[in-house]
């Protein structure tokens, strides 16, 4: 798959956001373990994927279900609670309500988020010029997104992102359970079926070898033929 593709399927899966998760449903359902773990792990890796933490998802997830216990596969599918559609607008609304609960007053629209961003990654590579010149590090754009965009956004997804990480939890919980009956009901079942055919055949071989034993009729000493 060349770069093209890749950057396709991470913004828009060609098989779909819908068969995506129930994709990672499946494999959640199918973990080897305890409901009660993997549920934790659900919960870790839904509450790390709706913070800002840019490429440092997967490693947090992990930490987050060792301190809790939990199935860190299912942490790590968990992270992919977020996707490019669903990102953009929990984003916005936990900035909003990061603004609200600090008392920030800023124009939160699309012109005022970029220039924000647009300023902050001016700083970093200005910042990283400068190592190698004489020029002075610059930190105000840097400051501005860190105060007016990251930080409000990092606390104001907190509240939802334990709201709906405990739904997942207490609904994980269930599902794995009635998932490991109902596939422990089938494995018995076929248990059963193979002993059933196992005594079938052991009791055909067992005819097959009474025949065999038996002597022919045909083959006495006074049969047609003996002298």
């Amino acid at each position: 798959m060349g770069w093209g593709a890749w950057l396709r399927e991470q913004v828009y899966p060609k098989s779909g956001f819908k068969r995506a998760t129930r994709y990672v449903v499946y494999r959640m359902r199918r973990l080897p373990d305890q409901p009660h773990r993997v549920a934790r792990g659900v919960f870790a890796g839904f509450f790390i994927g709706f913070l800002p933490l840019p490429g440092m998802q997967f490693l947090a997830a992990w930490g987050m279900a060792r301190l809790m216990r939990g199935n860190v596969l299912a942490a790590l599918l968990g992270t992919f609670n977020t996707n490019p559609l669903t990102t953009p607008p929990f984003a916005v609304f936990s900035v909003w309500l990061g603004h609200w609960m600090l008392g920030i007053e800023a124009p939160l629209n699309g012109k005022y988020i970029l220039s924000a961003l647009e300023n902050a990654l001016h700083d970093l590579w200005f910042n990283f010029t400068a190592l190698f010149g004489p020029e002075k590090a610059q930190w105000d754009g840097l400051a501005q997104f860190f105060n007016e965009i990251y930080l409000p956004w990092f606390i104001g997804a907190l509240g939802p992102a334990i709201v709906i990480s405990a739904v997942a939890y207490y609904v994980t919980i269930p599902l794995v359970e009635a998932y490991q009956k109902a596939r422990a009901a089938t494995a018995h079942e076929r248990g059963e079926r193979r002993k059933r055919m196992r005594a079938k055949l052991a009791e055909a071989a067992a005819k097959l070898k009474r025949r065999s034993d038996e002597p022919d009729e045909g083959t006495g000493d006074d049969s047609a033929g003996t002298p």
